[in-house]
């Protein structure tokens, strides 16, 4: 690892010089520097055993057209800087704009279409396990794929930890019918691998509203006391979580419905057709997400009543307890006043009359309380 950063650091400055200088012809400092994971030339569905470089590979592929067969290159980058990808853009005439986009990250899901290009972005979405759900507790992680979309290349930049597709390119080449179909058919790939990414958090983020809601509504009918108010920092937290994953969810809305519905140049008829059942899984995805929401919503107020009903509760048994220490309080101040003629200050059984009437009224002011649930 400490000769590659060398080297790296060694072929930087040329590279701002010249940014093809990454593709040399025995492809060490394009291994050494770049962020190119994979970079395959697809011909006729199967990949070739080539070992090419971006440049080498889509010239390769240009040379190779006519014939009717559908090569194409598939390059596959992992968070990129502005100096390793400017080579592969400038070679494959990618707009600007996409480019900036595809460098910094941090986009909406989105689709964009230029003359020759299509670029997209997926948002990824991890579920983070945890043994218990407190508070602070991270419960999905978000990653970005972006795709360049070509009538020969795809270009798939990814951003984050989480959302590797290598497993995925490793399924497609088992499938070489199906890979035939050209990029659009790579395209389908990442945009279903990401959504049925969806389905499996929405089921562990069912589980953790589940649990919450359990805990919220057992701590009042279930005879206990309860946190009283404790589980409101989990909702609040989840609620977080659930919103992060409708920025990734909603905006993809669109894009899936242009990919699924318009013609597009780009994308193969036959191909389209799959992509409706993304779409149709993603509408699913959404009205669930909007649910959680919704859900939170209910069970945060039902916690927060909960919380002022225990309040109140509160505040009654005091008000009770304040009213009956009040009679003997009002008696004992009465006569500590040291008149000199006072009810039965004489009387051989004074003392006792009065703490038996003490007695008395507490005794009934409380049996009044615990007949009125107060106390």
């Amino acid at each position: 690892m400490s000769m590659i950063r060398e080297l790296r650091a060694a072929v930087r400055p040329a590279l701002r010089r010249d940014p093809r200088a990454r593709y040399d012809s025995a492809g060490a400092v394009e291994a050494a520097c770049s962020a190119v994971v994979d970079c395959a030339v697809y011909r006729e569905g199967r990949r070739t055993r080539e070992q090419l470089d971006p440049a080498q590979a889509l010239r390769r592929v240009r040379a190779a057209e006519g014939g009717g067969r559908r090569d194409f290159v598939w390059i596959g980058l992992h968070e990129p800087t502005e100096e390793e990808f400017s080579g592969i853009a400038q070679e494959y005439g990618l707009h600007p704009l996409a480019v900036e986009d595809a460098v910094h990250a941090h986009q909406r899901p989105k689709l964009e279409r230029y003359d020759e290009s299509m670029f997209t972005v997926f948002k990824t979405i991890h579920y983070v396990e945890h043994a218990e759900l407190t508070a602070s507790s991270e419960v999905v992680e978000t990653g970005e794929v972006m795709c360049f979309t070509g009538r020969d290349y795809i270009i798939t930049v990814r951003h984050g930890g989480q959302g590797s597709l290598r497993a995925l390119r490793h399924r497609l080449e088992d499938d070489p019918e199906l890979l035939s179909k050209g990029p659009s058919a790579v395209l389908h790939a990442i945009a279903d691998q990401t959504v049925d990414g969806y389905l499996a958090v929405v089921d562990a983020v069912q589980d953790d509203i589940d649990e919450v809601e359990i805990d919220v509504f057992s701590a009042r009918g279930g005879g206990g006391t309860g946190r009283r108010g404790g589980d409101a920092g989990r909702i609040y937290q989840l609620k977080r979580e659930v919103l992060e994953f409708k920025r990734a969810v909603t905006p993809l809305l669109r894009p899936m419905q242009q990919l699924s519905e318009r013609p597009l140049r780009l994308i193969d008829p036959d191909i389209q057709k799959y992509f409706r059942d993304v779409a149709d899984h993603l509408n699913r995805v959404n009205e669930q997400v909007l649910g959680f929401d919704d859900l939170l919503n209910s069970i945060l107020q039902a916690n927060l009543a909960q919380a002022t009903v225990a309040q109140n509760e509160d505040m009654r048994k005091i008000t009770a307890w304040a009213a009956i220490f009040a009679v003997p309080t009002m008696i004992a101040g009465i006569y500590g006043m040291n008149f000199e003629y006072m009810p039965e200050l004489k009387w051989k059984y004074g003392y006792p009359a009065v703490l038996a009437l003490i007695v008395g009224i507490c005794y009934t002011i409380h049996r009044g309380f615990k007949r009125n649930d107060w106390l």
